[in-house]
């Protein structure tokens, strides 16, 4: 399975989870069936606030799964749209969540799940959406 991370930076296995889909520089996509990992820039980082497209961002790889620190009720649904299931990243690495993943402990979000309610603290209102 092909399992798609939002990144700062690229640090491999050890990169932190990004708490923002839409505004991360970069992702992480890690394939679980032959622990490849690769990098591929953000497509569609300049985007207006609301207004984030998934495939535009994701350049067109193709991924089963997206494992996300915060995403905005728009990049949801059209990630939902293109049959991508999203989760909910715990705090800490791409290996960490990877792990999590495995066991079955981390959230899918619903279309209802978006920034506004999930358990993340960016130390900003950005009005229930994440995806800037």
């Amino acid at each position: 399975m092909k399992l798609c991370f939002p990144v700062q930076k690229n640090n491999g296995l050890e990169s932190a989870v990004y708490n923002h889909f839409g505004s991360a520089p970069m992702f992480m996509v890690a394939d679980t069936d032959n622990n490849e990992i690769y990098e591929l820039d953000n497509g569609d980082v300049e985007h207006v606030h609301g207004a984030c497209n998934p495939a535009s961002a994701l350049g067109g790889a193709q991924v089963d799964a997206v494992v996300v620190g915060g995403i905005g009720q728009g990049a949801l649904t059209r990630l939902k749209v293109l049959g991508k299931r999203v989760f909910l990243a715990n705090s800490g690495t791409i290996s960490d969540n990877i792990n999590l993943f495995k066991e079955n402990k981390l959230r899918e979000l619903e279309l209802t799940a978006t920034c506004g309610d999930h358990h993340h603290s960016h130390g900003h209102d950005h009005g229930g959406s994440c995806c800037h």
